[in-house]
């Protein structure tokens, strides 16, 4: 290892990044919320101390929403905020390292222990609570590395890119943003959790309403209705259906995975009256997105498998789909791009071991980086199998090592000024 990569890490203060984690996670940034825009500038803040140059900016809204590419949104926003932090250097930066801010909402809060999802607490190894792996652990990493190379002294060649994002749970807003401001670099990490791998693919997410029509009629004559739950049933047959025939013979960058692109029914609303036979019921869900496939094919195929079902009702009123929200395209890695070896050789020389390759089956800001022609791979801390859920949790040792590895990738992609 070189002096300056010894250097670096000596610099790297885990006690202190576990703190910052804890501060993290105990601002409530549902996104869409005051509280997403309050961790924004203290990310703006903490990017300042460490010397970067940054630029906070707030999010022309209607101009986004305006703008060709628009990712879609789900939750209700007033504002949001940019920040991007850059290190000195010469030309553009090097490398980005990327994280977002916002957390989905918390569920019930009878089912987490403690009753605090913002709570940050700690047993042993491993810190609980909302937004702990999805992804304030990797916001924290980020924010470590430029903390320790500032601590430490040493000078990157080229800069260093930091751009911390909100909306990226409902579509993306801030990715998007950042990017049509001017933001680039040669190459981005998202530190999302990854479980220790490397994921150089990522499906995507399609956001879909589905409405059925029934027929109102007094509950004591039902006889005379008909019950839009009753006939969603054979809707949602057809969308199981659709997702088998999907997931047939998936890219092999998927190995292992039982369901890289699931199609699933998130909310269901019908009727509004208890004695009365519903005559709307309306589903939203999400639409998984093969690699390499264009979202207006995905969408095809989920609206032609609900206009070929055969139920006589349902052939006479047909469910109506529409596509609000969050639409989330496919992005990959470049094959042969020298960042997944940069990559798994600064993981390698911290764990020992090299990390598995892997794709993703939910959509990120990696399309969006990949699409602006920004080669771009996930690395970071934390299982993403417990994200959004009351478990949610990140190994703090993983947080440690995740660290350490992107202090590396960041002084060998940038370069150390002699």
């Amino acid at each position: 290892m070189l002096d300056d990569e010894a250097k670096v890490l000596e610099a790297l203060d885990e006690a202190e990044t576990v703190r910052l984690l804890a501060e993290l996670v105990r601002v409530p940034s549902v996104t869409g919320t005051d509280a997403e825009s309050d961790l924004q500038h203290r990310c703006g803040r903490l990017l300042t101390e460490a010397g970067l140059d940054v630029d906070v900016w707030k999010l022309d809204l209607e101009a986004l929403r305006a703008a060709p590419g628009f990712p879609g949104t789900e939750a209700p926003r007033i504002e949001g905020y940019g920040v991007a932090g850059v290190t000195e250097g010469e030309g553009d930066p090097a490398l980005i390292l990327q994280g977002h801010v916002d957390v989905v909402p918390t569920g019930d809060l009878a089912k987490w222990q403690g009753g605090d999802p913002f709570g940050a607490r700690i047993s042993g190894d491993v810190l609980h609570g909302r937004g702990a792996c999805d992804m304030k652990a990797g916001l924290a990493a980020n924010l470590a590395v430029v903390a320790a190379l500032r601590r430490s002294g040493v000078r990157l060649a080229r800069p260093l890119a930091v751009h911390c994002v909100v909306g990226e749970e409902d579509g993306g807003l801030g990715a998007f943003a950042t990017l049509a401001r001017g933001h680039r670099g040669e190459a981005a990490v998202i530190a999302e959790p990854t479980s220790g791998a490397i994921i150089a693919a990522a499906a995507g997410a399609l956001t879909f309403r589905i409405e059925v029509a029934g027929r109102a009629a007094h509950g004591a004559t039902r006889y005379e209705g008909v019950n839009a739950l009753e006939v969603f049933w054979p809707v949602f047959e057809a969308v199981r259906r659709l997702e088998a025939d999907r997931n047939r013979d998936p890219d092999p960058v998927f190995d292992g995975n039982p369901l890289p692109y699931p199609i699933e029914i998130g909310t269901v609303r019908a009727g509004d009256w208890a004695s009365s036979v519903p005559d709307l019921l309306v589903a939203e869900g999400r639409l998984g997105v093969r690699l390499d496939e264009d979202p207006a094919e995905a969408r095809l195929a989920l609206e032609t498998a609900l206009a070929e079902i055969g139920h006589p009702w349902l052939r006479e009123h047909p469910p109506v789909i529409t596509w609000p929200g969050g639409q989330f395209a496919s992005g990959r890695l470049p094959a042969g791009h020298e960042l997944l070896e940069q990559v798994a050789g600064a993981v390698a020389d911290v764990t020992g071991t090299r990390p598995a390759e892997t794709a993703a089956p939910y959509g990120s800001d990696l399309r969006l980086y990949a699409a602006g022609g920004i080669p771009t791979l996930h690395y970071g801390p934390g299982d993403v199998r417990l994200a959004h859920a009351p478990r949610e949790q990140v190994d703090l040792r993983e947080l440690r090592d995740v660290t350490r590895a992107l202090a590396l990738l960041v002084l060998r992609r940038c370069g150390v000024r002699g």
